[in-house]
């Protein structure tokens, strides 16, 4: 009996190359799943190892002679009919059924991309990939779900390993989501121009005046562009909220004594480039940072995350306490939003999207940030 081993990616795989060594007779002894090393340690591929046999072909023993041959024929059909070991044909066609059925589940699971991860975990690299998140995110995402998949090799598909998905990258963001409940009685909206901070600005006063039944101030410090006073000054009418412009240190602390009372005073900063990092060194002179408030760096969703890390380490010169993005509407991409938090350990307090005030404002969670990532493999 000639007797070999093979290793293939598939139960498929494996019965081509022991078809292909020992022929159509050939019987599968044993299989079995092994686990190989991947590169560098970091990944281990699912392997099915199957040991094959096939009965040696005996030497031909010389044709009888035509009497000797008819006497044979005549003694085998008197002689009773013996109880054969070998199979019957429903006992081979039901073996071959079951067989069939376990090589379709197998070849199911196993399914793997050209870079040789399991279907359900390819389409989640893919989102993640379209989504932008960056590299090094996603390696640890993939050895954390490699890992989960084959540990529970017969339990996993699609829905499980979206849950899985879910928690890692829950991990990766930072512990405290949302605004901070122990929010100062000052909050600062700081970034660059074209944002939306005197929107952001009017929703998030909206929201604690009308919501949380809070008294609100403004003070805006955006002296250099007419047009953003006007706006603001004409949110703070229709909500019946007083407004304080501020041109210089002192403008400010007289502002901030007059609000002293208000639970929430809002200070709406002006918007410059963000390349210019005398910006950062302006609104030191023109705020008073020493005092306790919460400040808020506003982005644009439809930014890159280069952009982003380089705003964020232009005010980096500031304590920035959460992050405020905007343009949610104008974008299906959150792969900058999620590295940003994740690379800094700073959380966010509110999405935007839309002009409407204050509807189109939510508060950021865990559960949000990963649905917005994941999404389109739920539907996939």
């Amino acid at each position: 009996m000639k007797v070999k081993k093979f290793k293939a990616g598939t139960m498929p795989e494996a019965m081509t190359k022991i078809q292909a060594d020992l022929g159509d007779d050939a019987v599968i002894l044993n299989s079995r799943h092994v686990n190989a090393g991947g590169f560098l340690g970091l990944f281990t591929k699912k392997y099915i190892e199957v040991i094959a046999a096939k009965e040696d072909t005996p030497a031909a023993a010389p044709a009888p002679a035509p009497q000797k041959k008819r006497q044979a024929l005549a003694a085998q059909n008197a002689a009773p009919l013996q109880t054969s070991s070998a199979p019957s044909k429903e006992k081979l066609e039901e073996d071959v059924r079951e067989l069939k059925t376990m090589i379709n589940g197998l070849h199911e699971k196993t399914n793997t991309s050209t870079g040789g991860y399991p279907a359900p975990i390819k389409r989640i690299a893919d989102v993640l990939e379209d989504q932008e998140v960056e590299e090094t995110w996603m390696y640890e995402l993939l050895r954390h779900l490699l890992g989960e998949w084959y540990r529970s090799f017969e339990k996993a598909d699609s829905e499980r390993v979206q849950q899985w998905a879910a928690a890692h990258l829950n991990e990766l963001l930072p512990r405290e989501m949302g605004p901070s409940e122990s929010m100062a009685q000052m909050v600062n909206l700081v970034g660059p121009t074209g944002v939306g901070k005197t929107t952001t600005a009017a929703k998030t006063a909206a929201y604690y005046h009308l919501e949380e039944n809070k008294s609100v101030a403004f003070i805006t410090t955006d002296t250099y562009r007419i047009a953003a006073v006007d706006q603001l000054k004409t949110y703070a009418e229709i909500l019946d909220i007083p407004v304080a412009v501020a041109y210089s240190m002192e403008d400010f602390r007289e502002a901030k004594e007059q609000f002293s009372d208000r639970d929430l005073v809002i200070v709406d900063s002006a918007g410059r480039n963000f390349t210019n990092p005398l910006y950062v060194k302006e609104l030191s002179r023109m705020i008073d940072f020493e005092e306790k408030m919460d400040t808020y760096l506003v982005l644009a969703l439809t930014s890159k995350f280069k952009d982003m890390k380089t705003i964020y380490e232009q005010f980096s010169l500031l304590t920035i306490d959460r992050f405020v993005f905007t343009k949610k509407d104008e974008t299906a991409s959150y792969g900058a939003m999620f590295n940003l938090m994740a690379r800094t350990g700073i959380p966010a307090a509110y999405v935007t999207y839309g002009q409407s005030v204050p509807d189109d404002m939510e508060e950021v969670d865990h559960a949000k940030v990963t649905q917005w990532l994941l999404g389109e493999a739920e539907h996939e």
